[in-house]
């Protein structure tokens, strides 16, 4: 019995191309053809092509099929990789689905970052790119910290916060630091690494200083970003006289 390309892979539940691509990488040796010049696949290339289908489905990669041709097997070394790896993938797919059966629960935007989820209704959408930013920019540790931060109701100062104008006036911005400057306060006092983030930090310290820089100067205009400036100077200035440190 002899096949054309297209029927053997039907047979072997493929395709076309597949079969000329493990051609192309040696893993199947090419037929005798007949006189017309088309290939005749014989029995041999069916039973070496399902063969190499079923290593793929145990996620074996193509160049350790290679070798497994050569040496008759794939290497037990080779296989505890490949488990290794499948474990890996099936813990990121099922937090994949923890995380979708949260979004679906809150009913937040999907894109909502990580365990933020019950924040994300409070977030405008600049505090939600920032967080995204920070993802890449601090550990796990500082970014459960982070969320338990976000959980906090700031109220209407927020609200106030997110929809400032850039051409706020003086007495509107300096009200508005002083009554954020109280929770900045408070986090700082909190969570410690926050004056001093250095261990915290997925990167150099240079290089998330100018990143957050980017991303604030960015994403906030410049009326928020003066109050959140003088609420900081502010907040410090309650946490040195709340220790009676000398000014």
């Amino acid at each position: 019995m002899a096949w054309s390309t297209r029927e053997l892979a039907e047979l072997a539940g493929t395709t076309v191309n597949t079969v000329r691509h493990y051609h192309r990488l040696g893993l199947l040796d090419d037929p005798e053809r007949r006189s017309n010049g088309y290939k005749q696949y014989g029995v041999p290339h069916l039973v070496c092509l399902l063969r190499i289908r079923r290593l793929v489905e145990l996620g074996v990669p193509l160049s350790e099929i290679g070798a497994a041709r050569s040496n008759g097997d794939v290497p037990p070394e080779v296989l505890r990789q490949v488990d290794a790896q499948l474990e890996a993938e099936i813990a990121r797919l099922q937090k994949a689905r923890d995380d979708i059966a949260v979004v679906l629960r809150d009913g937040v935007p999907a894109d909502t970052p990580a365990g933020f989820e019950s924040a994300a209704p409070r977030l405008s959408a600049a505090d939600t790119s920032l967080i995204h930013v920070y993802t890449r920019l601090y550990d796990d540790d500082a970014m459960k910290d982070l969320q338990r931060m976000a959980e906090e109701d700031m109220g209407p100062v927020a609200t106030e916060l997110d929809t400032l104008p850039a051409d706020a006036d003086e007495a509107t911005r300096q009200r508005l630091a002083e009554q954020v400057a109280p929770m900045i306060a408070r986090n700082l006092a909190d969570y410690p690494w926050l004056s001093d983030p250095g261990a915290r930090l997925t990167g150099t310290e240079q290089a998330t200083r100018q990143t957050f820089i980017d991303a604030v100067t960015s994403l906030y205009n410049a009326a928020q970003i003066d109050v959140l400036a003088r609420a900081s100077l502010l907040a410090h200035e309650l946490l040195r006289l709340d220790r009676g440190d000398e000014p």
